[in-house]
């Protein structure tokens, strides 16, 4: 049952990650629509509405990261009590699948959570950039 909470953590991960891929994609689609259809090519409005939607961006991308590490955080205290409940039980799966993973030279196990907390600073850089062009947009 405790295993079965622990997935049902790694679930919620999953499908956090996704809502801020997709709200961050769903962001960054918008900016052109924005300059194109709404407003005025030349206006300083235009990097106003900008700026907004950049910051935006960027604080998603700060909280998601910090998500992830709550995340992080929840399954290395869930797995800390798996392996204290594991010598009561008639065979230690999980014991067994590192000593397997670390026997083993040919395996080159990344930890997902050690690669998960780039995605949102990689999806920061269209935002950082969008920042510094509405900026300077509006100091000219």
């Amino acid at each position: 049952m405790y295993v079965e909470m622990m997935d049902r953590v790694t679930e919620r991960r999953g499908k956090t990650n996704t809502f801020y891929l997709s709200l961050l994609s769903g962001l960054l689609t918008l900016v052109p629509v924005m300059v194109e259809k709404i407003l005025l090519p030349q206006s300083k409005d235009k990097y106003i509405v900008l700026l907004i939607l950049a910051t935006l961006g960027f604080c998603l991308c700060f909280i998601w990261r910090i998500n992830i590490d709550s995340y992080k955080q929840i399954n290395f205290l869930k797995f800390q009590v798996i392996y204290e409940i594991e010598p009561n039980l008639p065979f230690p799966c999980y014991k067994r699948e590192w000593e397997i993973l670390e026997k083993n030279p040919r395996i080159q196990y990344r930890r997902l959570s050690k690669i998960e907390k780039y995605v949102p600073l990689i999806l920061a850089i269209p935002y950082l950039g969008l920042f510094i062009y509405s900026l300077s947009g509006l100091l000219r």
